[in-house]
């Protein structure tokens, strides 16, 4: 299974990004897919989760109201659309994907991608 995960960038506060994970070498139908990140001198922290068959999605306190995290079954692909985006929001986004339904706890995470940098401007 490879995850690519890409879209990250430098946006200014209150600004949008969004985030695509491209995954493949696999069949996802059982799995949830994830965001992460994690700051310099930060536990890498879970974002936003999304079950792959059925839609259902959980999201940090942090980032409700504000992100919206979907699927794309046709291409493999997970988005999460980041918008009012702050200055702490800044991280390396990861994608993983969970064989263990929707989960916050990166330890049910078994594949990785290699990681997206948002930075945010105040």
């Amino acid at each position: 299974v490879q995850l690519q995960a890409f879209g990250g960038g430098l946006v200014q506060a209150g600004g949008s990004l969004r985030l695509s994970c491209a995954a493949s070498g696999g069949t996802f139908g059982s799995y949830a897919m994830g965001w992460f990140r994690q700051a310099p001198g930060k536990e890498r922290e879970f974002v936003a989760g999304i079950r792959w068959s059925t839609g259902y999605t959980d999201y940090a306190d942090s980032v409700k109201g504000r992100w919206t995290i979907s699927r794309d079954v046709a291409k493999n692909t997970v988005y999460l659309q980041m918008n009012t985006l702050k200055p702490e929001d800044s991280a390396i986004y990861y994608c993983a994907t969970c064989p263990y339904g929707l989960q916050r706890h990166s330890d049910f995470y078994n594949y990785w991608g290699s990681g997206t940098l948002v930075t945010v401007s105040s």
